[in-house]
């Protein structure tokens, strides 16, 4: 009969050999984090899609695709309720606040199309897959130079609060937009 210090043993020798041998999701999300501008928000971002993704460098880029349009939608409507012309300090400003409006309604259209593209794709070694990678490529960068467009108008006429609270959100987006973009290209090079 095993004494409980030997399957305390045992037990701890199963562990390590299972560590040893298989990586959880959340390491291959963590390692292919490394690569992007912002590796901490990446991670924390797309942590819970790991048993999702497992170890796919695609359904990783289409998750970080998705969190982009989401956050992109969020903060579309952050800025649509600034728009709002019952409230006449934002309303005065309403010009590079609606332009935001617009430039991240853009952004998020090009994301969600980006990540459907992806997700439809043939395998790497198709005949169209350059051309949809290029696509997914382009929509990608296109939300990224809207959310930036969106921060450029946010000019001296625009309320300093209403412009901070703006740029507070709009900046996340295109942190996790850039990320997107950073896994999208490993993507394309991981034929």
């Amino acid at each position: 009969m095993a004494t409980i210090p030997h399957l305390l043993l045992l037990s701890l020798f199963i562990s390590t050999v299972h560590c040893a041998t298989s990586s959880p999701p959340t390491d291959f999300i963590r390692s292919s984090c490394r690569i992007t501008r912002y590796p901490d928000l990446c991670l924390q971002s797309l942590a819970t899609y790991g048993p999702a993704v497992q170890r796919s460098p695609r359904e990783l880029a289409r998750f970080a695709l998705t969190v982009s349009a989401d956050r992109a939608r969020s903060a579309a409507s952050f800025v649509s309720q600034l728009c709002d012309k019952s409230n006449q300090a934002h309303y005065r400003a309403g010009g590079p606040v609606r332009d935001c409006l617009e430039n991240m309604a853009d952004s998020v259209d090009r994301l969600k199309e980006a990540a459907d593209e992806l997700a439809r794709m043939g395998r790497a070694s198709s005949a169209g897959f350059k051309f949809h990678m290029s696509n997914v490529q382009t929509w990608c960068s296109a939300a990224l130079t809207d959310e930036n467009t969106c921060l450029d108008g946010l000019g001296k006429n625009v309320e300093p609060t209403t412009r901070s609270a703006i740029r507070k959100k709009v900046v996340e987006v295109a942190q996790v937009t850039s990320n997107a973009l950073a896994l999208v290209n490993q993507v394309s090079g991981s034929k």
